[in-house]
C-alpha cells in the first residue's frame, strides 16, 4: 500500500490516519509543495492521496501557486478510483477541484466541536465507523459549497458541510479528526498566537477541553481513520 501525503503547513501530523496506516503497513511519500512546489508526479506510484490542512485559504494563488495543480491531481485520483482524504484545507481544495465554490471567512470554528451525521452517513463505510454524534477538533475559518455529485455525510449548527464523499472512495472532512490530544498539543505550542486569535485564554483553557472532550473524539478519529485505510 503506497500513500501520497501531501503537507500544507511547516507543523503537519497525520495522527490518527498515520497510526491507522501504520497498522496497514503503508508506505508514505511525503510531499511539501508550500515549500518547493512539488506534487506527486505519477499517479500510478501511489494507491491513495491523503491532503492535510493549513493556514492558507483554498483559493490563495498568488501566495500558493500549487494549489490549482493540487485541486486538479485530487480530482484525478478520486476519477481513478483510488482513495482520496482531504482534511480542513484538504477538502476546501478537494471541493474546488470538483468545480464547488470556497466561502472564505464565513465558517469559524475552534475546538472540540460535536458533529453529526447524515442519514447518508450512517450508511457510509468511513462515516459510519463513527456514532451518530461525536465531538472532534475544529481549526477553520472557510467553507464551501458540496461539488454536484457528493454525498453529504456530516454537519453541525456551525458548518453545514462537514464531511462529504465523491465515488467510492474520495472524501473531505471540513473537520480534523486526525488531530488527537497529542496533535492539538503541539498545534497549541507551535501555534500560540493564531490559537489564541482564534480562542482567547486557548493555552489557558485547553487541557480542560483535551480532558473533557479528547478521549472519545481521539476513538471517533481512529475508527474514521482506519475505515477510510480500508478503503485504499
Amino acid at each position: 500500500m503506497r500513500v501520497a501525503v501531501v503537507e500544507n503547513t511547516r507543523v503537519s501530523q497525520l495522527g490518527q490516519v498515520g497510526a491507522a496506516l501504520a497498522e496497514a503497513g503503508a508506505e508514505i511519500a511525503t510531499y511539501r509543495p508550500f515549500l518547493d512546489g512539488t506534487l506527486p508526479a505519477d499517479m500510478q506510484a501511489h494507491d491513495a492521496l491523503v491532503v492535510l490542512g493549513g493556514e492558507q485559504n483554498a483559493l490563495d494563488d498568488t501566495l500558493h501557486p500549487y494549489l490549482p495543480a493540487l485541486a486538479r491531481l485530487m480530482r484525478a485520483y478520486g476519477e481513478a478510483d483510488k482513495a482520496v482524504l482531504g482534511i480542513c484545507l484538504g477538502a476546501q481544495i478537494l471541493a474546488r477541484g470538483y468545480g464547488a465554490t470556497n466561502i472564505l471567512g464565513a465558517a469559524t470554528e475552534f475546538g472540540w466541536h460535536r458533529v453529526r451525521r447524515t442519514a447518508a452517513g450512517a450508511s457510509d463505510p468511513v462515516l459510519s465507523a463513527a456514532g451518530p454524534v461525536f465531538p472532534i477538533f475544529q481549526w477553520h475559518s472557510d467553507t464551501f459549497t458540496l461539488p454536484e455529485g457528493a454525498v453529504h455525510l456530516a454537519e453541525n449548527s456551525a458548518v453545514a458541510n462537514q464531511a462529504f464523499r465523491l465515488g467510492r472512495a474520495a472524501y473531505g472532512t471540513q473537520f480534523h479528526f486526525e488531530a488527537n490530544r497529542s496533535v492539538v498539543a503541539e498545534w497549541t505550542e507551535a501555534f500560540p498566537e493564531a490559537a489564541e486569535a482564534m480562542r482567547p485564554d486557548w493555552r489557558r483553557d485547553h487541557p480542560a477541553h483535551a480532558e473533557a472532550h479528547g478521549p472519545e473524539a481521539d476513538a471517533a478519529g481512529l475508527a474514521l481513520a482506519r475505515a477510510w485505510v480500508a478503503l485504499i
